[in-house]
């Protein structure tokens, strides 16, 4: 089976740690808060449900099918367990009232556009819009995700694209290849973590974020400290830097 329009040579399976968990519902407990509920949003074809069902450990068979369109699935990030249920149910029901939920109900969104389609690209940045007016008052996290990175001879949105618009709207920006499994475990992580950091006492994030610096480069810890100094003293260094730490979805 080709995944999200690209190659039909499928990369390896996400490697979660052992003890993480996968279960596939047609329906979650909104009444559990432990339970992080995931949107992804985005125009058809994208590869939402490529990316939905990678995470849920289903890509193709009877087991795909009976998924539906809800994934539940405890992950290990930074050490501590999260359970995350990622709905792909955006274009279910052709109705007003789906769209209007789904808009109301997340703990955090990942807008999905195809790195092939400019229209797509087009169509997440008006998605980006009505999730603000929908959420004015929430410190909601968005991902703006470029999907289909592997086909490089037919790309419309650069990363540069990408990433600016990530900026303008205020959210954080990778790109992924289902067909590859590119980045599709670093999304899901990140989106545990850009929850977390806006949930967790600032101890408890200071305390990931200090595992995490522990495991970086002495080259990386300079480069990131000189970055903020020169950013200090300049305004397009400051927009440059913020550029580079939309990709960073281990900081807000």
């Amino acid at each position: 089976m080709t995944l999200n329009g690209g190659t039909g040579t499928q990369g390896p399976r996400l490697d979660w740690p052992e003890d993480s968990s996968d279960s596939l519902s047609s329906g979650g407990s909104d009444s559990d808060e432990s339970v992080y509920k995931v949107l992804l949003l985005g125009a058809p074809g994208v590869g939402k449900s490529a990316l939905a069902r990678i995470f849920g450990g289903v890509e193709d068979g009877p087991e795909a099918e009976a998924a539906g369109h809800t994934y539940d699935r405890c992950i290990v990030v930074d050490g501590e367990e999260a359970s995350l249920m990622v709905y792909d149910i955006w274009e279910q029901d052709g109705g007003r009232w789906l769209p209007g939920h789904c808009m109301a109900m997340g703990d955090a969104y990942v807008i999905v556009y195809s790195v092939t389609d400019k229209g797509s690209f087009e169509k997440a940045s008006e998605l980006r819009v009505q999730l603000r007016r929908a959420r004015q008052t929430d410190d909601v996290p968005i991902i703006l995700v470029g999907n289909k990175s592997d086909l490089v001879r037919s790309r419309e949105v650069s990363v540069d694209e990408g990433r600016a618009c990530a900026v303008v709207f205020d959210c954080k920006f990778i790109e992924t290849s289902a067909a590859l499994h590119h980045n599709v475990q670093a999304l899901f992580e990140g989106v545990v973590r850009q929850i977390r950091l806006r949930r967790d006492s600032k101890e408890a994030n200071a305390r990931r974020q200090a595992g995490t610096r522990r495991r970086e480069s002495l080259g990386k810890k300079a480069k990131r400290f000189l970055g903020r100094i020169v950013a200090r003293n300049s305004r397009k260094m400051a927009f440059r830097a913020k550029s580079k730490s939309c990709h960073d979805l281990s900081v807000l």
